[in-house]
């Protein structure tokens, strides 16, 4: 085989032919290097869980799990061959996507731990090789010129549109960025996809006027291919058609609508292409179309199995959502992230938002629906951001759409307190595909039917319009109790019509059918009267009104007390006697305290004691030490309040402070708490001129390294202070940085 960097549609490898042990030279990809192995047909995991069903299938997809390995772990042509040359290959991996079980299926919940665990198995590997199979360079020694591998998978149909659309859907949960680059990767080796999905998408269209033709209905601006005749069988109707054929419309409708949210939400690079086709009109026109007569359908019909209700419920609202979130993939992706990057021509992309907007206002029952997953009013918030000059009619009229679209469904508009996009009770539970399990496979969990009315989400209203909703359920139920009828408004989100339509239907939730109808309106608590729940701090004072019947009145007065003359009021110093005592205990300052014999240990003060460490009598230990009272106090003695000095003893003391004053002039004192930094520069700089003076210092004369301009020519005397510069340089700067650290910790400005 060709060695080194060279394409694998350049190879040419060289395999022995014959029994004579002769050698042929054959290109790396040839149909004669392909492997002869049989790769079988995917079957879905069993809903039953019976040993039989079980044991068959598990021994069926060990066959193809084996199979999956064993090509994966191929090296990189003899891959390719296998890839491109075996058709039960490609047989096994597409009925694998057409029979693998979707988010809402019932087979997505396997009883039996060794179907779950199989089957995930399963899926990892079929995802692993598409991915491989969409990787066009694996190494810098394996891989394929980019367009011969645009021609291999688009001419042996490795990969179509069709095929695409099932790996979003099954793989799209968990995996949507590497998802992303695979299918990016396709169309950007082979534009033809393009071109293959601009013809998919009127298919997509034939399949929404599918189902409108399947429920007896047309989609606007349609005309019927013939006149009906008289004697022909009228249209069916979800009503009227049978219970299988409605499941099957469901099912259809449900698949295909999850199937293209999951392409446009993983590759957002074809919105543009559904956006030419009107996609977006299309389907909110079949939204008004076709929903409420299969919700009406699947409500209102009496079902065998109950279980097939609750299925077909599921589905037509995880329907609905969908189609609310395909609409807003193709704005957000189309329009409003144009806006949000800068684009050149942001002013087109804001005009086409506005029309298509617009153009959805008579659709008000999808309005509503898209409006409370994702408000219009932030979108339009948003490019009143980007772009100021936007018309205020053109937007006043699109919010007052949105709210005409809310009034004419009947339902309430959710409160602005909830968060945005909240979900109405129809539709509130889990997507419904499953969740990746180690990043392939997905939880199953399914929720139960709803019970709530179509704004499922609890709106608080004002007393004025409870009291209205609760007399006009009264007017047509008068037997009913207000306590009742109020539970039932706060369950389905204050919607009278809606509660109305269940008390008469009996379809009240099982909590509801429990309560008693008859149950009276609660007595509604006053809040606690403000004295009783008060808090002062001057609360169970002398003066508390509202904890004492009786006050002593002669401490209250109102102005000048009476009896009492302001005189003598001024002249009454008793609370500075009072104060007098307390401070003249600190005029006594005892330095040495006398110690008696009996603490002595017995010892005269005068006797000599042998046993006694006479060693640190000099010196005085703790005298230099500022942290102890006798040294503040010598420092600065005890000073007698202003207040409570005698006339004779404040003149005393007056003197002497002004002694101390003249004292203090006369000399510097030691311990000045802040000096002026000019006088300290100024003997700084004193003591340094005296030091110079005495080692015969002198100054180096003044320097003329800048010189003059360039261009002028440069002095002697500039030239030789920039040789001296050059060859002195080394002297100073960052050259001596350890005897200048040595000098910083000697004078202590570094701790050492």
């Amino acid at each position: 085989m060709a060695s080194g960097k060279v394409p694998l549609d350049e190879q040419h490898v060289t395999e022995p032919c014959g029994a004579e042990g002769g050698e042929r030279c054959l290109p790396a990809l040839h149909p004669d290097r392909k492997e002869d192995r049989c790769f079988i047909a995917y079957r879905p995991p069993p809903i039953e869980c019976s040993p039989a069903l079980v044991g068959e299938f598990l021994e069926h997809a060990q066959f193809i799990a084996d199979d999956l390995e064993w090509l994966l772990a191929l090296p990189h042509d003899k891959f390719w061959c296998q890839v491109v040359f075996d058709e039960s290959l490609q047989k096994c991996l597409d009925s694998y996507l057409h029979l693998a079980p979707r988010g809402l299926d019932p087979a997505m919940l396997p009883a039996s731990p060794a179907v779950a665990e199989m089957q995930k198995r399963l899926h990892r590997s079929v995802f692993m090789t598409f991915l491989r199979m969409a990787t066009h360079k694996e190494s810098k020694e394996n891989f394929i010129t980019p367009a011969v591998f645009g021609e291999i998978i688009y001419n042996n149909y490795l990969f179509d549109i069709p095929k695409i659309l099932d790996l979003c859907l099954l793989f799209g949960k968990g995996n949507s960025q590497l998802l992303h680059k695979m299918i990016e990767n396709i169309f950007t080796q082979q534009p033809c996809y393009y071109n293959d999905l601009e013809e998919v998408v009127p298919t997509v269209i034939q399949v929404l006027d599918t189902i409108l033709d399947r429920c007896g209905l047309q989609r606007e601006g349609a005309t019927a291919s013939e006149p009906l005749k008289l004697g022909a069988r009228a249209r069916e109707t979800p009503m009227s058609i049978s219970e299988k054929d409605l499941g099957d419309l469901v099912l259809y409708l449900c698949d295909s609508c999850t199937t293209i949210h999951s392409f446009l939400d993983i590759f957002p690079l074809a919105c543009s292409t559904f956006r030419s086709h009107d996609f977006v009109h299309r389907l909110a026109s079949f939204y008004e179309t076709v929903v409420s007569d299969m919700e009406q359908a699947v409500r209102k019909r009496s079902f065998e199995d109950k279980s097939l209700q609750d299925d077909l419920w599921r589905r037509v609202s995880h329907s609905r959502r969908k189609m609310a979130e395909i609409v807003h993939l193709l704005l957000q992706h189309t329009c409003l992230q144009p806006i949000l990057e800068g684009s050149a021509n942001i002013q087109i992309f804001v005009e086409d938002f506005l029309q298509t907007v617009t153009a959805l206002l008579p659709e008000k029952r999808f309005l509503a629906d898209y409006d409370e997953q994702f408000p219009v009013s932030d979108d339009i918030s948003l490019l009143q951001q980007a772009f100021p000059s936007l018309d205020e009619t053109r937007t006043s009229y699109i919010l007052q759409g949105v709210l005409s679209a809310w009034e004419s469904s009947g339902r309430k508009r959710p409160c602005p307190e909830h968060p945005k996009g909240a979900r109405r009770g129809a539709e509130a539970w889990t997507e419904g595909e499953p969740a990746l399990v180690d990043g392939l496979q997905r939880s199953t969990e399914v929720p139960e039917p709803p019970q709530r009315g179509e704004n499922g989400a609890t709106c608080t209203v004002s007393a004025g319009e409870l009291e209205s909703l609760l007399s006009h359920i009264r007017d047509l139920l008068p037997e009913l109790g207000e306590g009742f009828l109020l539970a039932c408004l706060q369950e389905y989100g204050y919607n009278s019509e809606l509660v109305i339509n269940n008390i008469l239907e009996d379809g009240l939730s099982p909590a509801l059918a429990t309560m008693d109808r008859a149950l009276p309106r609660p007595v509604k608590e006053e809040p606690p009267p403000v004295l009783s729940s008060r808090s002062n701090a001057f609360d169970d004072d002398e003066f508390d009104v509202f904890s004492r019947d009786q006050l002593d009145m002669s401490r209250v007065w109102k102005g000048r007390r009476q009896g009492v003359s302001t005189h003598d009021f001024l002249n009454d110093k008793q609370h500075v006697r009072e104060q007098r005592q307390r401070y003249q205990a600190y005029e006594t300052v005892v330095d040495e305290v006398p110690v008696s014999a009996e603490a002595s240990g017995g010892c005269q003060e005068d006797e000599y004691d042998d046993e006694y460490d006479d060693t640190y009598d000099v010196n005085q230990v703790g005298a230099n030490d500022l942290d102890g009272d006798g040294e503040v106090l010598n420092r600065r003695p005890f000073t007698i309040p202003q207040i409570l000095r005698s006339g004779k003893q404040s003149q005393v003391e007056e003197e002497e402070e002004e002694e101390e004053e003249e004292l203090k002039e006369d000399r510097v004192k030691k311990d000045h708490f802040v000096e002026d930094p000019a006088v300290l520069r100024e003997r700084a700089e004193a003591r340094r001129a005296a030091m110079q003076s005495k080692r015969g210092f002198r100054p180096d004369p003044s320097s003329h390294v800048a010189g003059r301009s360039k261009g002028q020519g440069q002095t002697q005397e500039t030239i030789h202070d920039r040789r001296r510069k050059e060859a002195n340089k080394g002297r100073g700067a960052n050259h001596n940085r350890r005897a200048m650290a040595e000098r910083k910790r000697s004078k202590g400005m570094i701790p050492s």
